[in-house]
């Protein structure tokens, strides 16, 4: 993420908390998250990982495209490629654009997936119980757990699942895996 967004993202994160009238120590009980890690992260001092992200998204009831989409402007009808925003978690391999950017009145955004060979992302629960998610890989192989049943995807595959639980995305090499993912709000 640029430094803008981070900021930007940092001080939207610490409007949440205060508008659901959360200390830090109730929201790190809430997320299982540590207190010092979210004042860090909450003054901008620190980028969150896709992980601690998710946490928070499924504490506040959103997704991780829509908790991006309320830092950014309001989105366009057209997004040209140069304007879809990437964001990047470089400890973990994961690259992540907004190719369709989620809107108020929409319940379906599209993201573009990128992993790095080896990279192993684990969600402890979905932003929104119920969540449905269309995975098509459109370069290499990943491996997608979700409620605890894996699936291998190689290039032209789709997997589409309704999210209730725990997931996994896991690029096993020796090539990255780029893939796209359709999210639809239930």
């Amino acid at each position: 993420m640029g430094q803008d967004l981070d900021e930007r993202l940092a001080g939207r994160l610490a409007e949440l908390r205060v508008e659901h009238d959360w200390s830090l120590d109730e929201l790190g009980r809430r997320a299982g998250v540590s207190r010092s890690t979210l004042s860090r992260l909450e003054r901008g001092e620190i980028s969150p990982t896709a992980a601690l992200l998710n946490k928070l998204c499924a504490v506040y009831g959103r997704t991780m495209s829509r908790l991006l989409a309320e830092v950014e402007s309001e989105p366009a009808q057209v997004v040209r490629a140069g304007a879809q925003a990437v964001w990047r978690d470089e400890s973990s391999g994961f690259e992540r654009r907004s190719v369709s950017p989620p809107h108020p009145g929409l319940r379906g955004e599209v993201v573009e997936g990128r992993l790095r060979p080896g990279a192993d992302i684990a969600y402890d629960q979905p932003p929104v119980p119920g969540l449905e998610q269309h995975i098509w890989v459109m370069e290499g192989v990943v491996e997608v757990t979700a409620d605890g049943r894996v699936h291998r995807l190689e290039a032209g595959d789709c997997l589409r699942f309704r999210l209730w639980g725990s997931s996994r995305f896991r690029c096993p090499g020796p090539s990255p895996v780029r893939y796209a993912l359709l999210v639809v709000l239930p």
